[in-house]
């Protein structure tokens, strides 16, 4: 009986946790230096985020961006270039991912490899609670709307990029590819390829009671600062629940959890559901039509494997043409591989390099 006990709280644990926590951001695989690579621009900027201003949680309005100019850029003055946009994942801001990633290294290896030149762009989404989840809430502000509109204005207003859809990239890992698996749904107005790499959070939450420990840590919570000294899962949570079930009157947080006293609470479920993209996408089907290229990719040994497929197999039931590929690894082991050698040639192929085309 002790045993059966045991399960159940496991099972409802990760009934209500997002899978993608249980494969936390890791060093990866270094790709070997390219020769001949030629060294990238890399400028550390701060972008305000209209969208974002307001938030109930006091994140921060201005956020960090870094971006990576081609070799060519400080040359040719009269170039524009088309841009990616690459977002990253749950408890890392950009910064971090740019290690994990090994950037500027994967990007000029690309190029070194005969990708074309492009401006590739990192934004921080990290929040009180660890992650955004690239979700519009005033509790931690419309991130989706800062992505896809403030952002593009800015890198658009203040770089030679090519201020059009054909020449605009979306990218992200994990939580970032949950990101791009939202905002690429919701705004290919803006937006011509996407890249969809191991992303978390597809499937709607389970009904189940939630694990009594996490329950307790949860309930500890007094006050935004509390959220610093949670153990991870239950971080997440609260990150979760700011950006998919957000409350104006309940301070000082300012979300509802999906369960209270230990019971599940329908009305909030049925709010994370309706941000879960396996539950949505049937609307957006007429909206990725309009991509040039999508593509999905995810580790072997990955957790978000099932759910990834799942994914494929929407699109490919709707007769949407896009490539998916389950490559050896784990959720973070072969991240920098793929941005060198898959992602960069992708959108090498995909986005357009001239303006007017």
């Amino acid at each position: 009986m002790l045993n059966m006990t045991l399960i159940r709280a496991a099972v409802s644990a990760i009934a209500l946790i997002p899978v993608f926590l249980l494969s936390a951001q890791v060093q990866t695989d270094v790709p070997p230096v390219v020769p001949g690579a030629k060294p990238l621009t890399v400028e550390h900027v701060k972008v305000h985020g209209a969208a974002l201003e307001g938030n109930l949680e006091g994140d921060a309005v201005d956020r960090d961006v870094f971006v990576f100019l081609p070799p060519s850029y400080a040359k040719e003055k009269s170039r524009r270039y088309p841009v990616l946009y690459a977002l990253h994942g749950y408890s890392i801001g950009a910064e971090q991912w740019t290690h994990e990633i090994h950037l500027p290294q994967a990007i000029e290896g690309a190029f070194a490899q005969g990708a074309k030149e492009m401006i590739v762009v990192l934004p921080d989404s990290k929040t009180l609670h660890n992650g955004s989840m690239y979700s519009s809430s005033v509790t931690t502000g419309d991130f989706e709307r800062f992505i896809s509109h403030d952002l593009v204005a800015y890198i658009e207003a203040h770089y030679r990029a090519i201020p059009e859809r054909t020449s605009r990239g979306l990218v992200g890992h994990s939580m970032g590819g949950y990101g791009a698996t939202r905002i690429g749904m919701k705004h290919a107005d803006v937006f011509a390829a996407l890249y969809i790499m191991s992303p978390c959070c597809l499937a709607p939450r389970e009904s189940a009671p939630m694990n009594p420990e996490i329950q307790r840590a949860l309930e500890s919570v007094k006050a935004p600062e509390d959220s610093a000294k949670l153990p991870f899962f239950s971080r997440a949570m609260l990150a979760s629940a700011a950006a998919w079930s957000p409350d104006p009157k309940n301070p000082p947080l300012y979300l509802d959890l999906p369960t209270k006293d230990g019971q599940p609470q329908p009305d909030v479920l049925a709010k994370w559901t309706a941000n879960a993209p396996l539950a949505s996408i049937d609307q957006y089907i007429g909206d990725l039509r309009q991509y040039r290229a999508i593509a999905i990719d995810v580790g072997d040994q990955d957790r978000l494997r099932v759910d990834t497929g799942k994914l494929h197999d929407v699109l490919d039931r709707y007769g949407i043409t896009h490539s998916f590929e389950v490559y050896q690894g784990t959720h973070t082991s072969k991240v920098a591989d793929r941005f060198q050698n898959h992602v960069m040639p992708f959108f090498s192929q995909n986005l357009c390099c001239n303006a007017g085309h």
